[in-house]
């Protein structure tokens, strides 16, 4: 039987896929999962390989087992979706098993020199099993016509060079999972980064040189932190206006980014403080800048996209401006500690720096688009 023709060629933008840049972001978030917190490193008298050989663990959760599985899934899923716009599927999927399960064995090895982490022949095994099981699934959808009818989708909803914007947009909701002072704020980085740097910098005469502060940070008053939730449910929005072709998709699209927002900082309220906190961060302020990011969403439909795009960089730097004026969770420690005693701190480790960096890779994402398209167009005359 004839194989049907590639999802991937149906569509003029199909080397634009989106799944290689997101399968190398996963690959290093798993990387930070695996090897945090990345101290004491040492050689500890043992060959790193050891463990392929060590009898099995006596002591298992479910809870371990799911998260080897689930965590290598969706990088199998990802690498088999890139390996299938040029191979058969049987190939890609043995790509994608080969690479998840090297990836998990380099970084086992890796944690024989961690004494914080503990190598397992049993998570080398459940990790490419997981990137085995997310490549099958690809192949399955391949065959199925489920990523042609995605690959249709995109090419009626998006531009042909939203691959950027598509994964900064996916990556958005797990973002907002990072406790913060500011709900929807992202980027939050001025205070720990003096300190970091002040750290650094003890016992040196450049010390010195570091402006200091006569005030400590205060939260910001509630007109200030009205205009920094709506900047901060915004600018995703205006970030998909940049690629999305009607107005009325907008729509929809604005509506799906406000939902997903909303739901993911209300996760992040119950994992941090319990389910009992999951709404207690949707105070009147933020209310208010919830409302006001919606009308901002709706009186902005009919801009361009060039226009999208640079609303989308004043957004971002006023926001920024505004957020990094305000002091750190003051629950944050607390919150950290109980997450440090628990199961969920390398999960904790990855928003952590997903809700730093998001901002920061957003804008340098809308500062290439802009500047490749002035060089486009200054080709053309």
């Amino acid at each position: 039987m004839a194989r049907p023709p590639s999802s991937f060629s149906t569509t003029p933008d199909a080397h634009r896929t989106m799944a290689w840049p997101l399968a190398l972001a996963l690959a290093c978030l798993i990387a930070y999962a695996s090897l945090y917190p990345f101290a004491d490193w040492r050689d500890q008298d043992i060959s790193p390989l050891r463990f392929l050989t060590a009898p099995l663990p006596q002591y298992w959760t479910g809870f371990d087992v799911g998260a080897n599985l689930l965590g290598y899934a969706p990088l199998g899923f990802l690498l088999a979706l890139s390996a299938l716009r040029s191979q058969r599927g049987f190939w890609a999927v043995t790509l994608a098993t080969l690479a998840a399960g090297l990836l998990s064995l380099a970084l086992e090895t890796l944690q024989s020199y961690l004494p914080s982490r503990v190598p397992s022949n049993v998570d080398l095994a459940l990790n490419t099993l997981g990137g085995w099981l997310g490549a099958c699934c690809a192949w399955a959808f391949e065959r199925s016509g489920v990523i042609n009818r995605w690959s249709r989708f995109r090419a009626r909803w998006f531009s042909h060079d939203a691959r950027g914007a598509l994964v900064l947009l996916l990556l958005w909701p797990p973002a907002l999972l990072f406790p913060a002072s500011v709900p929807m704020g992202l980027g939050q980085v001025f205070e720990r980064l003096e300190s970091a740097l002040a750290d650094a910098l003890a016992d040196t005469p450049f010390l010195d040189w570091m402006p200091v502060r006569d005030l400590e940070l205060q939260p910001l008053v509630p007109v200030a932190e009205l205009f920094c939730v709506a900047l901060g449910a915004l600018i995703p929005c205006l970030l998909g206006y940049g690629v999305i072709r009607t107005a009325r998709q907008r729509a929809v699209f604005g509506v799906a980014m406000m939902v997903s927002g909303i739901a993911a900082s209300a996760l992040s309220a119950a994992l941090s403080y319990g389910p009992q906190h999951a709404w207690a961060w949707l105070d009147a302020p933020v209310q208010a800048g919830l409302g006001l990011a919606g009308l901002l969403a709706l009186l902005l439909l009919p801009v361009p996209r060039r226009a999208a795009a640079a609303l989308t960089l004043l957004a971002l730097a006023i926001h920024l401006g505004l957020l990094n004026q305000a002091p750190a969770d003051p629950y944050f420690a607390q919150t950290l500690q109980a997450w440090e005693q628990g199961r969920f701190i390398r999960f904790h480790g990855l928003v952590q720096w997903l809700g730093w960096l998001w901002p920061y890779a957003t804008l340098l994402y809308i500062l290439m688009r802009l500047s490749s398209r002035e060089q486009a167009g200054a080709s053309e005359k």
